[in-house]
């Protein structure tokens, strides 16, 4: 049975306006948080991913959530990164291993990169979208802010089913009022040298571009649980 979806207006409301300043004044708020007295405590950040975040073919070290824990430990952001990614991982495994997840972790944020292996298998849209907001239901009735980045297949599956589930990740992100990331891949899938041979899977060389793309989106999301310095 699918989890049934809560309406949280005032949190979803928060993180809309947040993302939208954030966004707008990013320079300021990156530099902000270079600065910032960081809490003793580290939140906790959950990438719930499949190949493309599990580091397909790559050494683990170099994958783009390993380069995530990196940076933030190079910026003085005081997170810990935490990753659940599985090769092979379709949206109705996520949905089923997360509540497990947020109970042993208990993240502040969820990062959802599912959905590209349901496409492939050709899965019926309407089952992507109601895992993708049952993931996105479970994760705030944890506590936790999710985030969905959008995945793309190959255009070989028709048009309609293609532009179907290019649509179903913006679509699910609007409805539960929830950050929508750029798909990993965009500025690497056509670029010589940034894909593995079976061309679906990005080498090490494409890791840290990736984290380039996801990271001003997740910088917002982050300054919602910043602590403010004392005032003297």
């Amino acid at each position: 049975m699918f989890h049934q979806r809560r309406s949280r207006p005032s949190l979803r409301s928060l993180i809309v306006f947040t993302l939208i300043v954030g966004l707008c004044f990013y320079g300021e708020t990156f530099a902000d948080h270079h600065s910032t007295e960081q809490p003793g405590a580290q939140n906790q950040i959950l990438v719930l991913g499949d190949s493309i975040s599990a580091g397909y073919g790559i050494r683990l070290e170099n994958g783009w959530v390993n380069l995530l824990q990196r940076r933030l430990d190079e910026l003085q952001i005081n997170w810990r990164v935490t990753n659940a990614s599985i090769s092979g991982e379709t949206t109705t495994g996520g949905l089923r291993r997360l509540p497990g997840l947020l109970k042993d972790i208990a993240p502040q944020i969820v990062i959802i990169e599912l959905g590209g292996n349901d496409g492939l298998r050709g899965y019926p849209i309407p089952r992507i979208k109601e895992n993708l907001t049952s993931m996105v239901d479970l994760s705030m009735d944890a506590g936790a802010i999710p985030v969905i980045v959008e995945m793309r297949i190959p255009p070989n599956y028709g048009p309609r089913y293609t532009g179907a589930f290019d649509r179903v990740f913006g679509e699910a992100a609007a409805e539960t009022g929830i950050p929508l990331m750029p798909f990993l891949l965009e500025d690497v899938a056509l670029e010589p040298g940034f894909m593995q041979a079976d061309g679906i899977h990005p080498t090490t060389a494409a890791q840290p571009i990736m984290l380039d793309a996801l990271f001003p989106y997740l910088l917002p999301v982050l300054n919602l649980f910043e602590t403010p310095s004392r005032q003297d």
